[in-house]
């Protein structure tokens, strides 16, 4: 299912040349169909833009949330890879992001801290086995490949008798040429639910 993401994406799929979309090996396409195949943080997705379906074809789990569908076929339509170039930002310093990261569009990143509390060594552990690296920063972070050119970290910082615990999200300074504010939210969303094992629906 796609249910967040409009069919305006999959006519634009549709009428997207293919050796575009697919340049570099980015992503896989059979002419004899309607679909794309496309690699995201260690699964695999089909892209069936007649069906108006984004499917995951491998069979781990859990479900990915249905935000991350509109993270997908977003990427699938960038007119240009990103660059990645080696610095870290949070949401907040996105042009636009102080506003628009707030209310509804508040990062869900306490699905993270309620799973994990103070426990760092588990923290650590579900990041290893979602193939993240780790990184010296926080009490504890990981690095993770979302797209071949997209990384994202995940910092946390287990909690004192002053201040609960903390997770929280950056990105490369090359995403703003590439994401929109929504496109970030959406992967966002995904990061916590996946890595927080909470709120992911179908």
């Amino acid at each position: 299912m796609a249910t967040y993401v409009d069919r305006t994406y999959f006519r634009d799929l549709a009428t997207a040349a293919p050796t575009t979309v697919c340049r570099g090996g980015r992503c896989g396409y059979e002419p004899s169909t309607t679909s794309y195949t496309l690699g995201l943080w260690g699964d695999e997705y089909c892209i069936d833009w007649t069906a108006e379906t984004i499917e995951r074809t491998t069979a781990t789990a859990p479900p990915v949330h249905d935000y991350f569908h509109l993270f997908i076929i977003y990427y699938l339509l960038l007119s240009k890879d990103m660059t990645v170039l080696g610095e870290w930002i949070s949401e907040k310093d996105l042009p636009g992001g102080t506003t628009f990261f707030r209310g509804p569009h508040l990062l869900p990143t306490n699905l993270i801290s309620d799973r994990f509390g103070n426990d760092l060594d588990n923290f650590a552990s579900c990041c290893g086995a979602l193939g993240g690296t780790p990184l010296a920063m926080a009490d504890a972070a990981f690095r993770f490949q979302i797209t071949p050119d997209m990384p994202v970290a995940v910092l946390y910082w287990a909690g004192d008798e002053d201040f609960p615990a903390e997770a929280k999200i950056l990105y490369d300074r090359g995403v703003i040429e590439v994401l929109p504010l929504d496109i970030v939210f959406a992967l966002a969303v995904e990061v916590c639910a996946r890595i927080g094992g909470a709120g992911r629906e179908r």
